[in-house]
């Protein structure tokens, strides 16, 4: 099964769902955790506290993890919370190693 985990350094999940600037695509099973590739996106995140949802920078990022059935992060928003499982990835709030998640 692919998973995206936002981290800054591939070992942990470690970052917000929209301030992540690269998803860590791997393919889990119960046995093993294999990095496929680092997936580079645009934050949905401008830095404004109150900025408002962008469709446009959500539809990129999913671009980028729609091949995945799970995306692990440390914190995310209701609005990109509601999208990610309307699309049909599942979303997961996990502060741990990725070595760690479990099938």
């Amino acid at each position: 099964m692919l998973i995206a985990v936002a981290s800054t350094d591939g070992e942990m999940v470690n970052e917000h769902f929209g301030r992540a600037t690269r998803f860590w695509i791997f393919d889990i099973s119960k046995s093993q955790h294999t990095l496929i590739m680092v997936r580079n996106v645009e934050p949905l995140s401008t830095g404004d506290k109150n900025h408002s949802f962008d469709p446009e920078r959500m539809a990129k990022t999913w671009e980028a993890i729609k091949d995945c059935k799970r995306v692990y992060f440390t914190k995310i928003g209701d609005k990109p919370h509601l999208e990610l499982e309307k699309s049909g990835i599942t979303p997961f709030i996990f502060s741990d190693a990725i070595s760690s998640i479990m099938v």
